[in-house]
């Protein structure tokens, strides 16, 4: 009994690997589906304060111009398959921004008040690009709930469950070896547009020389 659940545990991991190279139980489109539920509960959440499409018209459309610059990169895995959508939380004691899966990425207004070039911007969409790019949160989510769903899997229960599972996974961290991809993919990104990739290094140097409290970046 424990070779056969080991192959069927074999042939599940070699149907999910993703286009990244790692393994999940989720596929592209449950990172769609998770995302979509997650930007539901964000709108819903009183804390989450997201300025309006059409009244900030004029800065949603930098915001997209440097999204359809690293979209055109040729370096995006998941281009097609995911929404690619950014946000403006208003809320400027927060120096930050965070992604969830199927590529909805959040930007606070403190963070843009921090920046100082457009380029130090560019290199922050990218980094959060790459973290759903790169399937960072279904890599959290399989090591959080990997073997529950192998389990539920092997017994033919439903495991969409954990497709909503929109509030623990904004509670997730990324690792630093994300982190870190994250980092390199976005300077990827970068040089194969027309932003000048080094200020985004210049971002972190300033970052760690005046954000000492609890608000620090998370990168």
């Amino acid at each position: 009994m424990k070779q056969v659940c080991f192959i069927f545990f074999i042939i599940i991991m070699a149907s999910c690997k993703s286009k990244d190279g790692d393994y999940t139980f989720f596929s592209e489109s449950d990172d769609a589906k998770m995302g979509a539920a997650m930007h539901q509960q964000i709108l819903n959440d009183s804390k989450f304060n997201i300025l309006d499409t059409a009244k900030y018209k004029t800065a949603y459309q930098k915001l997209y111009s440097m999204r359809d610059a690293i979209l055109n990169s040729g370096k995006i895995l998941h281009k097609d398959e995911f929404e690619w959508n950014l946000y403006i939380v208003k809320d400027d004691s927060v120096n930050n921004a965070f992604c969830t899966p199927g590529g909805y990425i959040y930007v606070y207004t403190g963070l843009i008040k921090f920046l100082q070039t457009e380029e130090e911007l560019a290199g922050v969409i990218g980094h959060e690009m790459a973290h759903a790019d790169m399937r960072h949160s279904t890599d959290q989510m399989t090591k959080a709930y990997g073997l529950k769903v192998l389990i539920a899997l092997i017994a033919g229960e439903d495991y969409s469950q954990y497709l909503e599972a929109g509030e623990s996974l904004l509670q997730l961290s990324f690792s630093r070896s994300d982190e870190k991809e994250a980092d390199l993919k976005s300077v990827s990104y970068l040089c194969e547009t027309d932003y000048n990739a080094s200020a985004f290094a210049q971002f972190f140097k300033r970052i760690q020389e005046t954000e000492q409290d609890s608000r620090m970046l998370q990168f």
